[in-house]
């Protein structure tokens, strides 16, 4: 599907396979098509998530030296489900030691830390009760010792005001699956309340991507506005 779009009409596509677990299936990725991937072995041990990224980084640079892989660090948890409690997101930070020695030894082109993120959102979050809280000026040390882009898995939930600030202290990227779902839920919700009686999907479902790409838009602005300004 992709390589039509690409080659029949000249749609610009950036393919990224997000948390890949194992060589063999970053490597199906890779062979796919697939622009960015994700290498995520961040549940083992820091030596050992060293030497598998490096592995990952050297076999898929060899399939497509341009393809761009990142690896994760740190302790973000898992899921892009609701959630009712939260573990201490002050446990399993990366710090910028072991940012500065991953970098190094695996040659990644992309960093995912843990720095007060968390994948999926609680319920509070939800309802606009409660925020996610970024440890910026871990953020700008991590970067600096580093100087690779930086992805932000689990923003949804987080505060807007520390997204503007992370991004301008290094942050490349922002991930917000959870919250891209809940649109997708409310669009629907909304399209099944007002329309009780119809069966026909593709008179459901326009309203459910009005609501995905109402809050893709939103939060688009809101990153290019944290990129605008923030250092150069």
């Amino acid at each position: 599907m992709i390589k039509s779009l690409r080659e029949e009409y000249d749609f610009p596509v950036f393919l990224n396979a997000d948390h890949t677990h194992s060589l063999a299936s970053a490597m199906e990725a890779a062979k796919a098509g697939f622009d960015w991937i994700v290498f995520d072995v961040s549940t083992l041990p820091l030596e050992e998530n060293i030497r598998q990224t490096r592995t990952a980084v050297e076999t898929l640079k060899a399939i497509r030296p341009e393809i761009l892989v990142e690896g994760e660090i740190g302790d973000i948890g898992s899921g892009s489900e609701i959630h009712d409690t939260a573990r201490d997101l002050r446990k399993g930070l990366t710090t910028p030691g072991e940012a500065r020695q991953f970098v190094e030894e695996t040659r990644i082109d992309t960093l995912a830390p843990a720095v007060g993120n968390m994948h999926g959102m609680l319920k509070s979050m939800v309802a606009g009760d409660t925020k996610k809280r970024l440890d910026i000026e871990r953020i700008r040390t991590i970067k600096e010792q580093t100087r690779v882009f930086m992805t932000l898995h689990g923003a949804s939930g987080t505060d807007e005001g520390d997204l503007l600030r992370a991004i301008a202290a290094g942050i490349t990227v922002v991930h917000i699956n959870t919250e891209v779902r809940i649109a997708w839920r409310h669009g629907l919700d909304s399209a099944l309340s007002t329309q009780p009686n119809e069966i026909v999907p593709y008179k459901i479902l326009p309203q459910v991507i009005d609501s995905v790409k109402g809050l893709v838009a939103a939060r688009l602005a809101l990153f290019s506005s944290g990129r605008r300004h923030g250092p150069s």
